[in-house]
């Protein structure tokens, strides 16, 4: 079971999810203990061992480990799992073909899947792209926020999934539009869903116009967690009635515009 703890200035969140490309990961060692979750954004951008081992010293730390990659490949190269283990849980995760090479991605994940949770702590797992692999694990079932979402989780409820699920929700504090294109254009642009409707060279920032700029503040709406302080609780709200037991925020806007 997950501890669950945050704050995001008035929002009842769960978990903060941080990327080390966007955030000194040094200052996050004096803010209260929390639940938190540092996503894999390509080899370059890890952590070093060091900054892990003081994170972890203060915060419930969950590190998103991609299977399929060199280091923290169950299967073969597993160094960078040995490494963390100590210190931190894993997300594992099939992994965005865009931080893997190519001969990372044609490896089988199933397989991975299984002996990760068996010699690597029983973490939570990835369902983009392998929804039905990652349920037939048992381990807490890591989503990402979508239209379906609540459907989908209290369907899994009804069936007798009994459990842990979270929910990763990119959040923004903001009913502009533009702020909401610039912080969450891009992301909602690479949902399958949303991109089969684009052009190649749509633009998806504040300069979108037309067709693309009213589909993209759409799938904003239904992607990630957007508005007010009392919109987004309410949001929340909904997704644990469904059954979602830990929401983990990414704050897409950075960590001061939730202060």
């Amino acid at each position: 079971m997950l501890t669950r703890s945050a704050s995001l200035g008035e929002i009842d969140v769960d978990a903060i999810a941080v990327k080390p490309a966007e955030v000194d990961l040094d200052i996050i060692t004096d803010w209260s203990p929390m639940m938190l979750v540092i996503d894999f954004e390509g080899m370059e951008h890890l952590p070093a061992l060091s900054s892990i081992r003081a994170i972890a010293a203060v915060h419930e730390t969950v590190l998103t480990a991609p299977v399929r990659a060199d280091g923290f490949d169950p299967c073969g190269d597993d160094h960078l799992l040995s490494e963390f283990q100590d210190h931190v849980s894993f997300a594992f995760v099939a992994g965005h073909p865009g931080y893997l090479r190519t001969h990372e991605q044609a490896r089988a994940i199933a397989p991975r899947l299984r002996v990760a949770l068996d010699r690597f702590g029983d973490g939570m797992v990835g369902t983009e792209g392998i929804e039905r692999i990652a349920l037939a694990t048992g381990a807490t079932q890591y989503e990402l926020l979508s239209p379906r979402t609540q459907g989908t989780i209290r369907s899994l409820r009804h069936a007798g999934f009994s459990g842990d699920i979270a929910v990763y929700a990119p959040t923004v504090r903001s009913d502009d539009e533009d702020i909401l294109l610039d912080t969450l254009g891009a992301y909602v642009a690479r949902r399958g869903a949303v991109a089969n409707g684009l052009s190649p060279a749509a633009k998806t920032d504040r300069t979108a116009s037309g067709e693309t700029r009213v589909r993209l503040l759409d799938a904003i709406g239904e992607y990630a967690l957007i508005g007010t302080n009392e919109t987004i609780n309410d949001d929340i709200g909904r997704l644990k009635s469904a059954g979602v037991d830990t929401v983990v925020c990414y704050p897409a806007a950075g960590l001061s515009s939730l202060n």
